[in-house]
């Protein structure tokens, strides 16, 4: 139920790597969290330790992997009710952990949900549960991987193993090249590199089309192209202009193809094309380098004053987002510096983007609370329970939120480029002090917007109040 937007070095205003993606879920209270990893689920190999046994990795749905060798401190974004959704009590904190960039500087946002048609799922069914699954990608990749391409290796070897539950679309980047990889059925994958100068929208249908398979730029499954040759999920297959979404996919869905038309025309406006397309071009070059903002307009946006205002039933910004994410890569940077993420907590229709350095390990209490009830205490209520409070005067009171929340985001604007500066010139000399300050600002940030919540929600409490008649 995912919106996704990545952009290449070219594509954007500052040469950053752009991973950005609405978590969307079914209900508009579900509590994320942040943490920090210090060290993996697997690195304590001692007997008290239910997830390892004789060098093997169980994951909370079930998954059973060889030890990695490797173990990579990562930050992540789980779901508040983990314990409750794991298969197996072991991996509960460990969990749909969405989003993460790890200190080799890989970042993965996992996943979109995807729909599997019919001939692809009787040639090569889903697993029933466990496999590759959206609740353990990041989980298992981000302790274990160097580069993106490593990644995309890493994850296509597993699901070639292992076999999936899901067909998904998973997003992966480090500072120098980002991809874009789409399971299809249980055993088969395809994933493209973003083009430096382009950009890449993705819905809930596989995106996929006019690929060279030979091509450098793209990897997949072994015996990708003969396996839909014999099982004829193409009418006529062609793997120098392959069609992985027609293939596996149910493209045209107006719920997913609206969602393309409408980030398509916000960046690229000068291409007019027309609604409810059977596919929209897989890469695009925007009409001017993207910015942050941008990115934020896209993942916000809806079809007001467009053609498919009152018509499309599914905008890109919804209420029902549980967090949203940028993950910015920028080659730059001081190698611990690399990776900043914008990150709202619940939906960015109501809450602000964040600017959080990956270093930052230092989580403020109420960002590390988990359990949907409401609670005073937790930064997602204070950004939800806000959001929620302005639907008693939804003109009023809501246009006053999101007017104090773009005119913080615009001073983040205001204050990115010098804070990076000033990092680089602390680095130069001291970069332990580099990093240090880096963190205290990104945990200064968060506990800064959760008091501005907080105080507005007071305020707005209190007029609620006194307007009652």
């Amino acid at each position: 139920m995912c919106t996704s937007l990545m952009a290449g070095k070219k594509a954007t205003c500052d040469g950053t790597i752009l991973l950005s993606r609405n978590e969307d879920y079914t209900r508009n209270n579900w509590n994320k969290y942040m943490i920090f990893r210090p060290f993996p689920e697997y690195y304590n190999k001692q007997d008290d330790n239910a997830a390892v046994s004789d060098n093997v990795w169980t994951l909370g749905n079930g998954l059973k992997v060889p030890l990695p060798q490797k173990m990579y401190r990562y930050n992540a974004m789980p779901d508040a009710a983990g314990y409750e959704e794991a298969t197996y009590a072991i991996g509960r904190r460990f969990f749909f952990e969405e989003r993460g960039i790890n200190e080799r500087n890989v970042a993965i946002s996992a996943t979109n949900s995807l729909t599997i048609n019919d001939n692809a799922s009787g040639a090569d069914p889903l697993l029933v549960s466990g496999g590759i699954a959206e609740s353990v990608i990041p989980t298992l990749l981000l302790p274990q991987v160097e580069s993106a391409k490593e990644a995309v290796k890493l994850l296509g070897r597993y699901v070639e193993k292992y076999g999936a539950s899901e067909v998904n679309g998973i997003l992966i980047g480090d500072p120098d090249e980002s991809w874009y990889f789409e399971i299809g059925s249980c055993h088969h994958w395809i994933a493209v590199k973003i083009p430096e100068d382009s950009y890449l929208v993705v819905a809930n249908g596989m995106r996929v089309h006019s690929v060279d398979l030979d091509n450098e730029d793209v990897l997949h499954s072994k015996k990708l192209f003969k396996f839909v040759c014999e099982h004829k999920l193409l009418e006529a297959p062609d793997r120098h202009n392959f069609n992985f979404a027609e293939a596996f996919g149910i493209p045209g869905d107006p719920y997913n193809v609206d969602r393309i038309w409408l980030a398509q025309k916000i960046l690229t406006p000068s291409l007019k094309q027309k609604s409810r397309e059977y596919q929209y071009p897989l890469f695009l070059k925007p009409d001017k380098k993207i910015h942050i903002r941008d990115v934020m307009n896209v993942l916000r946006a809806t079809y007001k004053g467009t053609e498919l205002e009152g018509i499309a039933e599914r905008p890109i910004g919804v209420d029902r987002t549980a967090e949203s994410h940028i993950m910015v890569l920028d080659p730059k940077m001081p190698q611990e510096l690399k990776g900043l993420i914008w990150q709202v907590v619940s939906t960015p229709m109501g809450a602000p983007y964040i600017p959080l350095y990956s270093v930052m390990d230092d989580i403020p209490h109420g960002f590390s609370l988990e359990g949907n009830q409401y609670s005073p205490l937790s930064a997602y209520w204070s950004f939800r329970g806000l959001y929620s409070l302005c639907e008693v005067n939804h003109d009023e009171y809501r246009f006053l939120v999101e007017k104090l929340w773009r005119d913080y985001e615009e001073q983040s604007f205001r204050e990115y480029e010098p804070i990076k500066e000033t990092l680089m010139k602390i680095y130069a000399s001291d970069p332990s002090a580099a990093i240090d300050f880096a963190k205290r600002y990104s945990t200064g940030i968060a506990y800064q917007t959760v008091g501005i919540a907080n105080k507005e929600r007071d305020l707005l409490m209190t007029k609620i109040t006194s307007d009652t008649q």
